[in-house]
């Protein structure tokens, strides 16, 4: 299973951790250490499983919007965007649990025109005020069909650590990766009004492979 750069230094504390806990255990405890190494031992597991790098198939895309991250459509509904579109605008929001993959891709593929990081709060990340309130970045994409897409990474309540790799003028490919979150979060989209929206609410989505929405010329 391949793992993602950024579980290097939370797998090492782990990895530390378990070893120092097992190691007083199996000396204090003897044979009822167990007790304590097997949900050690499934926690640790977890751990490379949330750092994960699914083998994914990612197709080129014009007018698609594709699904950003795994996780859950929460939201969908008309709002205006105050950051950068500055407009009424179609907002998806998709959370992901904890067990979620938590690589963060391009919606949309064309060039990158604005980024920002938003130090704040750590509200629940399906709280409506956390795409405000919480600390999140955002980034803004020109797609080829001429449209301008926000998309916003947004800490939750366990989250605390979100990084993006984009940079103004990055070229962007809808599907492949711009960042990662740690730990449970979630990504708003925000579309032009006219975007034909393909998801519903309660959908369960594949980042990179599931298309959510529409944009025509």
């Amino acid at each position: 299973m391949k793992l993602h750069k950024e579980s290097k230094g939370t797998i090492a504390v782990a990895s530390i951790l378990f070893i120092a806990v097992a190691s007083v255990s199996i000396y204090f405890l003897e044979m009822w250490s167990l007790m304590i190494i097997v949900p050690l031992l499934i926690i640790y597991g977890l751990v490379f499983w949330f750092f994960r790098v699914p083998n994914r198939d990612i197709q080129d895309h014009v007018e698609n919007v594709i699904a950003p991250v795994d996780g859950k459509v929460v939201m969908i509904k008309e709002v205006v965007e105050t950051e950068f579109i500055k407009e009424a605008s179609i907002q998806i929001s998709i959370f992901m649990s904890p067990l979620n993959v938590h690589i963060c891709r391009f919606p949309v593929s064309g060039n990158v025109i604005y980024k920002k990081y938003h130090p704040g709060k750590y509200l629940v990340a399906w709280h409506e005020k956390s795409s405000t309130e919480n600390e999140r970045t955002t980034v803004a994409v020109e797609s080829l069909t001429k449209h301008k897409v926000v998309f916003r990474q947004i800490a939750g309540y366990v989250a605390r650590r979100i990084v993006f790799y984009c940079n103004e003028g990055d070229s962007a490919k809808a599907g492949h990766e711009f960042g990662f979150i740690k730990f449970g979060s979630r990504m708003d989209i925000f579309l032009p009004l006219d975007t034909e929206i393909i998801c519903k609410i309660g959908d369960k989505t594949k980042g990179g492979i599931d298309v959510i929405a529409k944009m025509r010329d």
